[in-house]
């Protein structure tokens, strides 16, 4: 990427990081991407695209965002990229867009130092080191993790709700738990599943489950209205496919008497594939997962 300079490349990530900064709960890369193009003015050469159809700006700001996960100022998990405490220090004591991203690089050779035996590095001699073939199977694995788990979340929030709920059911079936009633189409009156620990049902807790699949994170007042339902020899269980917000897990932590567990679509489909093997073939084929291995690159 010779045609952008590291003043360039300093000026898209603090972009970028300007526009995360306003997202605490962070932004899904495409969408962070397609909004920082939509923020600068693009030149000739950011602007061409390759034969995938991309823009050649992504893989600009890809490889530069490698120097800055391992400097300790962006996190990316499962496709979503938020910026860090650090990253906004950073970002408003380096106001120059070169000193900036010449930092994310001293500190990305700061960590490679680390990780295996090389000479001494200083900021200068970094500056010159061809990182980009380094990265690259960093960017692959990054690009097959979102794609993967982009697909996983539009297949699910495609989905039936009713089917859904069959499917939660199907969870804790896999579980060890025993489903004993879901809720028919139409008013549920805040419960969708209940469930035991035993086939008779005479053993508690008894398990309330309610699922929601929405895009909007459960609120606190949600919350509460769900609570109100569960007493305290109950367990309840809330699933919603676009999580909680922060004040909602807060209270749910500080309950003392009532069981309370929270799922988003994430930890279901860790839970998910955790039992994989004890769910029943029909239930498999609500949310069919083929796990690909391949090796994990360092940086």
């Amino acid at each position: 990427m010779a045609d952008v300079t590291r003043a360039r490349t300093g000026e898209l990530l603090r972009k970028l990081f300007e526009i995360l900064k306003a997202e605490p709960e962070g932004l899904p890369a495409a969408e962070a991407l397609e909004r920082l193009a939509g923020s600068v003015t693009l030149s000739e050469y950011e602007a061409g695209v390759y034969d995938s159809g991309s823009r050649r700006l992504e893989q600009i700001v890809r490889f530069a965002t490698v120097d800055c996960v391992k400097a300790g100022w962006l996190i990316k998990h499962k496709g979503t990229w938020a910026v860090t405490d650090q990253g906004i220090k950073a970002y408003n004591e380096l106001t120059q867009p070169e000193a900036f991203y010449k930092e994310a690089v001293r500190l990305y050779h700061v960590w490679k130092k680390r990780q295996v035996a090389t000479p001494n590095v200083t900021a200068e001699a970094s500056e010159a080191l061809p990182d980009e073939p380094e990265k690259a199977p960093s960017i692959t694995f990054e690009l097959a993790e979102e794609r993967a788990w982009a697909e996983i979340e539009s297949f699910v929030t495609a989905m039936d709700p009713y089917e859904v709920q069959d499917m939660v059911a199907d969870l804790l079936k896999a579980m060890g738990y025993y489903p004993t009633w879901t809720s028919p189409p139409g008013k549920d009156g805040g419960l969708d599943i209940i469930a035991h620990p035993d086939p008779l049902g005479t053993r508690p807790p008894r398990i309330k489950v309610q699922v929601k699949r929405q895009q909007q994170r459960i609120s606190r007042e949600g919350l509460s209205a769900f609570l109100a339902l569960v007493n305290e020899e109950d367990a309840g269980v809330f699933f919603c496919t676009g999580g909680f917000t922060k004040d909602a897990e807060d209270f749910a932590r500080s309950q003392e008497r009532r069981k309370i567990r929270l799922l988003d679509l994430e930890r279901f489909v860790e839970l998910w594939i955790e039992h994989y093997s004890k769910l029943e073939n029909q239930a498999r084929e609500r949310l069919p997962l083929t796990p690909i291995y391949f090796l994990t690159p360092k940086d």
